[in-house]
């Protein structure tokens, strides 16, 4: 396993959570809003919606025609009104307008799953709940032969058993980079890459005897 680690940190030397927030209401908000959508656009739409809406008391106040002029652009606008709204309502009357630093707690607000959970609980608390298993997670960890699934819901707890719990949130961000930036769906990257000499990918399409499958990092 350390090698794929020192590879990681080698390919990602600055992982972080490339989501704009200064606290952990926006934190959430905003990873609730990436959902079918980047975090580009996520980061061009949160300035006006937080600066209309700085607080959980009054985002659960907002208007929705008034909030999805402005998530328009982040796509799934209505529904992603209906749950910021609602989310902000939950967080005063259950946790005192706070957001709780609590699995639990976290997923059961409209639109939080662990995947946003993981994400909040790790970047904004420092908590390791588990491992942010996002498209391009499941897609790089597929490739370096760790597995065979077909969700994200499965891989989690293969990632939670190979890699040690207190990197969780750091191996999460790095492991996201790497596929946003390296690793993509599209022509990946693989000259030079970090992981030439582990990737299966890489040595299965690279002269000389094919790279084995490696089923457990």
């Amino acid at each position: 396993m350390r090698p794929w680690l020192e590879a990681l940190a080698l390919a990602v030397p600055d992982p972080r959570c490339e989501l704009d927030w200064h606290n952990p209401f926006e934190l959430l908000i905003a990873t609730q809003l990436s959902a079918q959508s980047t975090d580009v656009m996520v980061n061009k739409v949160t300035p006006a919606l937080f600066a209309r809406w700085p607080t959980p008391a009054a985002m659960a106040g907002a208007d929705p025609a008034d909030m999805e002029a402005i998530l328009r652009p982040t796509g799934f606008f209505r529904q992603k009104t209906r749950h910021a709204i609602e989310t902000a309502r939950l967080l005063v009357e259950r946790h005192g307008g706070e957001v709780p630093a609590d699995m639990a707690a976290l997923t059961a607000l409209p639109g939080v799953a662990r995947k946003t959970a993981n994400v909040v609980l790790g970047t904004a608390f420092g908590i390791a709940s588990g491992v942010t298993v996002d498209t391009h997670a499941f897609r790089v960890t597929q490739r370096w032969g760790w597995h065979a699934e077909r969700t994200a819901e499965k891989v989690e707890p293969l990632l939670m058993g190979a890699v040690p719990r207190a990197g969780w949130p750091e191996f999460g961000h790095r492991v996201v980079l790497f596929g946003r930036y390296t690793c993509t769906a599209r022509a990946p990257k693989c000259d030079g890459c970090a992981f030439a000499g582990l990737c299966p990918s890489v040595m299965a399409r690279s002269p000389g005897p094919p790279g084995r499958r490696i089923a457990e990092p």
